[in-house]
């Protein structure tokens, strides 16, 4: 099925091919955006997820899914990409904690009965998505009456196609600039972790990027029924960026991230 220009096969086939260097990068933690800033503060804005029934949207292979697990979650990952899930799946071999995975893409999620869980949770993922519209219509039906839903994304307003940092004399971090914002034309995004120890031999990802309106994803989830109930943009602290100094740029300029949280209240 085609939306946005590019359908989910094609979707699906940018995502295998990056699969195993991405799993590899990863797992190495060179993803130092996620494991020392994004992460723990999107899983505070979560908050409990014990013994709750949750649809990881968009897994990938399967790291926060089983953050989730470890947090007491019974989880089911779903990714479009199927080398994803099974490298998800040899993990869950290699150290068992209860998940279940499947490959499907978030806008169709017709494997799953309507009301089949407690909570729908995505990070990072919907930006990638070729059909955010059909996707929270499936979070909506898979999800009980008074489910939560909770996403993290690329903060729309200031990760455009045309982004870009000026810099600032005396030392101090640069100063960004963002453009294209109302286009909605998807793209390729071609970069690295930036923790990689030879950037310059690193191979960069390739994967496709959707690129949409803040208001586009908030009136998504009030057309289709959700109350929103609270959204965040987190901002590094000052150790984080002492320690990582590429955090700078984020806490003194702009949000990198945007988090929200939906009910579903029928």
């Amino acid at each position: 099925m085609k939306h946005s220009g590019m359908s989910d096969e094609e979707v699906a086939r940018y995502w295998d091919e990056n699969a195993d260097l991405w799993a590899e990068h990863v797992r190495k933690g060179w993803d130092v955006f996620r494991e020392h800033f994004n992460n723990p503060a999107f899983l505070k804005f979560i908050g409990d997820v014990r013994r709750k029934k949750v649809l990881d949207a968009g897994c990938g292979e399967g790291y926060n899914t089983r953050v989730l697990a470890e947090k007491g979650a019974h989880v089911t990952g779903v990714d479009i990409s199927q080398r994803m899930i099974e490298l998800a799946l040899q993990e869950e071999q290699r150290r068992p904690l209860g998940i279940a995975y499947r490959v499907a893409s978030v806008s169709d999620l017709s494997l799953f009965e309507k009301e089949s869980f407690d909570t729908v949770i995505s990070f990072m993922a919907l930006m990638d998505a070729a059909d955010y519209d059909g996707s929270i219509k499936e979070f909506f039906r898979v999800l009980r009456k008074g489910g939560e839903l909770y996403f993290s994304i690329s903060h729309p307003c200031f990760l455009t196609k045309g982004i870009g940092w000026i810099e600032v004399e005396g030392g101090k971090p640069p100063r960004i600039t963002a453009s294209d914002y109302f286009s909605d034309e998807p793209y390729l995004e071609r970069w690295k972790f930036s923790a990689s120890p030879v950037p310059e031999d690193t191979e960069p990802f390739t994967i496709p990027y959707f690129p949409r309106t803040l208001s586009s994803y908030l009136n998504g989830l009030l057309e289709v029924g959700f109350n929103i109930m609270r959204i965040a943009e987190p901002r590094p602290s000052r150790q984080m960026c002492k320690k990582h100094p590429r955090l700078q740029r984020w806490r003194d300029h702009a949000a990198i991230f945007l988090y929200v949280h939906g009910v579903k209240s029928y």
